[in-house]
């Protein structure tokens, strides 16, 4: 009677809270089973008797006191010793607790939803997605933004750190400079350059001041996609870049100097210089940099939403538009799915690309 007074609909949400639930229980009794592991390292690690001749074994023979009633302090392994084993899983338990509440909870709802269409389990979801005629422009939108935001950011990002390394002079200034645009947000990033292309901002009035132009000129139109894309890129080249640069600043710190003087006694010029010892030497970095900049370029939203609004479709702006104006959380729970198979995706192959062996490392 109850299913039917409701409807499906109930049922699902009943299904997903059964889910949600059960997911949230056995985080904590997996976060619980830790507990007795600990307790079972800390019993093998008590007794400094039955330890070798290392740190925490006692000492073979007792050392003279220098008087009367004075004592040493005691050996690392009789009472000091567990809780320095100890002490490495308690401070990681606070941010394993956080990951498994505010990351894994939420991930598996989110992937009990793309496989859940009322309340049953199948690629409903998927089908619906895929047959929607928005879908191939979202996401080759979103792959042409990636493939031409994250080379241009790479080349600006090495150039930027090539120059704040050889300064020897005004180099903190020169790299706060270069790191403003870190400390704006992504929708003021949309916002500022959306102030620069519309009908009355300042590039019209810059070249209204020239005499180059009659009238204002309708940038961000329907009729010059080319131009919001240009302005996308321009957007997101100037916001993100810096958070490039400083990760390749501190992997350039780190190449030993002595490499560009063997280069510089061999005669190298200062391309063969960075072709065959910087960029080589640089392979952690450019790791870190290029996974952390394709992924948030597969999650460009605010800045695509400021200067594009509907005429530029990406994938993080369709999820957002099925999740809160059509209602449908399943269908935006796919489209987030296909977000991360994509950029886990990206991320194996920037790894295999840009290998490197341990024998290599810095």
């Amino acid at each position: 009677g109850w299913a039917y007074r409701n409807g499906p609909r109930a049922i699902e949400g009943t299904v997903h809270d059964v889910a949600g639930y059960a997911v949230l229980g056995l985080t904590v009794v997996g976060l619980l089973c830790l507990l007795p592991l600990l307790n079972l390292r800390l019993s093998v690690g008590g007794g400094g008797a039955a330890r070798g001749p290392g740190l925490g074994a006692p000492l073979p023979h007792p050392l003279p006191t220098r008087g009367r009633g004075a004592s040493l302090p005691h050996p690392a392994g009789s009472r000091g010793q567990p809780m320095p084993r100890l002490l490495p899983y308690l401070l990681l338990l606070p941010a394993t607790a956080f990951l498994c509440l505010f990351f894994l909870y939420p991930f598996s709802l989110v992937a009990l939803d793309s496989v859940t269409r009322d309340g049953e389990f199948g690629l409903g979801n998927f089908a619906k997605m895929v047959g929607h005629w928005k879908f191939g422009t979202a996401f080759w939108n979103t792959m042409a933004l990636a493939a031409v935001v994250v080379p241009v950011q790479l080349v600006m990002a090495l150039s930027m750190a090539t120059v704040v390394t050889k300064l020897q002079r005004g180099r903190s200034a020169i790299l706060y400079i270069f790191a403003i645009p870190l400390g704006i947000s992504d929708l003021a990033a949309g916002l500022i350059w959306l102030a620069i292309l519309e009908q009355s901002g300042f590039l019209n009035s810059f070249l209204y001041g020239l005499g180059l132009i009659r009238e204002p000129i309708l940038f961000l139109s329907y009729q010059t996609p080319w131009i919001i894309f240009a302005g996308i890129v321009l957007a997101e080249a100037w916001r993100a870049t810096a958070i490039m640069m400083v990760i390749l600043v501190a992997g350039m710190g780190l190449i030993p100097k002595e490499y560009g003087e063997a280069a510089d006694v061999f005669g190298a010029t200062r391309w063969q210089k960075f072709r065959r010892v910087t960029l080589p030497m640089l392979k952690p970095s450019l790791q870190t940099a290029l996974i952390l900049r394709v992924i948030l370029a597969f999650e460009v939203f605010a800045v695509v939403v400021a200067l594009g609004g509907t005429q530029m479709p990406v994938l993080m702006s369709e999820t957002f538009n099925w999740q809160f104006n059509l209602q449908d959380r399943g269908v935006a729970a796919a489209f987030a799915m296909v977000i991360l198979g994509v950029s886990v995706a990206f991320t194996i192959l920037i790894l295999r690309a840009l290998h490197v062996p341990k024998g290599a490392r810095v």
